[in-house]
């Protein structure tokens, strides 16, 4: 994809921010932003930002209009995980205080899956901090998964770790629609905050779940010390993934973990950074993750003219914005909550 030759992708001095539109056209005629193109948009100045989130809305609204995707997110296992993940407050190397508990029972993940549905929730998320589930864990979820689906109507993802192609299709037979699985990072980066498993390890994962015929949810985490170019592999790896919902967190930087004091994240930037996903992953659900309030402040709304979905409620071990302020902010900037679909197609190509 090749700017005009007068835009200020390819001259920063320009007064004439017109590449982000042209990017944006080329976008919606088919072609796909290269990785030279989707740099270029984490580099772009701070006075073409508007320009650039317009650019990303024109797509956004193409394949969206002005719905938004709620998400909640219930941490169903807090703490104990074996692996060294720095960035994690729940890995074995943190000294974060946070809570530790094993599976919650049954009637506590019925009464998330109520908040979800309270919340106006598409998708009750349930995470379990783990290398990959234990059976004993495995059959809680295939109990729980199909009494959540009949009374609430709820799509039901799962975040329970690394899985076997075995551990997969039985996800997919008790009714879990979607997986996550975050690649978290590019993979040149990612020996560099893991060392317990292998950057190919998730790859397998989400293999496993796409071979067994669910959704793909994955993305990654910006603000952990890697490159613009490394976001940009993690957001080219994810659209050759076909992920279906790809979640950006920004570093909540938590004491007790090594990366407590790595801080370097503008609002600015992270508006570039959703504004590059939606270019490069046009059609797929962007989502802004854990960090938002941190990291966007009161540029929060903006985020939406490029994203199409928000968790509503906290996050795994940090605290998010009130409900209350999420639809307020939903509400003000012309958008309006999506009423949950049970239409669905998946690409068990993942081509």
């Amino acid at each position: 994809m090749t700017p005009p030759a007068n835009s200020s992708c390819s001259n920063f001095e320009s007064s004439v921010p017109s590449c982000w539109q042209a990017f944006a056209t080329s976008v919606l005629e088919g072609q796909q932003l290269n990785d030279e193109d989707a740099l270029k948009v984490l580099e772009a100045p701070d006075n073409e930002l508007l320009d650039l989130l317009h650019a990303a809305f024109r797509i956004r609204h193409n394949y969206f209009g002005r719905k938004v995707q709620l998400y909640y997110l219930m941490n169903a296992k807090s703490g104990l995980c074996p692996e060294d993940c720095t960035y994690c407050s729940q890995s074995k190397i943190s000294t974060a205080e946070i809570p530790r508990y094993n599976l919650l029972k049954r009637d506590e993940l019925l009464a998330g899956a109520q908040a979800a549905a309270d919340r106006q929730a598409k998708t009750y998320c349930i995470v379990i901090s783990a290398r990959g589930p234990s059976e004993r864990e495995m059959a809680a979820v295939e109990q729980i998964v199909p009494e959540i689906k009949e009374r609430y109507q709820l799509d039901v993802c799962a975040c329970l770790g690394l899985l076997t192609p075995d551990q997969a299709v039985r996800l997919k037979i008790c009714g879990v629609d979607r997986v996550n699985h975050n690649l978290n990072s590019g993979e040149e980066f990612y020996s560099q905050i893991c060392s317990t498993h292998t950057y190919q390890d998730r790859i397998d994962t989400l293999r496993a779940v796409r071979n067994a015929g669910m959704e793909l949810c994955s993305g990654g985490i910006v603000g952990m010390g890697e490159s613009s170019q490394d976001i940009v592999d993690m957001a080219i790896q994810l659209r050759d993934l076909r992920v279906e919902s790809i979640p950006v967190n920004f570093l909540n930087p938590i004491e007790g973990t090594p990366l407590a004091e790595r801080n370097e994240l503008t609002p600015n930037y992270c508006l570039k950074v959703l504004a590059m996903f939606r270019l490069v992953n046009p059609d797929r659900e962007i989502r802004i993750a854990g960090g938002r309030e941190l990291h966007l402040g009161s540029l929060q709304a903006l985020g939406l003219y490029a994203a199409n979905s928000i968790f509503v409620g906290d996050y795994l071990t940090t605290e998010g914005q009130i409900p209350e302020a999420d639809y307020a902010m939903i509400r003000n900037m012309g958008f309006e909550v999506a009423e949950p679909s049970r239409e669905k197609t998946v690409d068990a190509s993942g081509s």
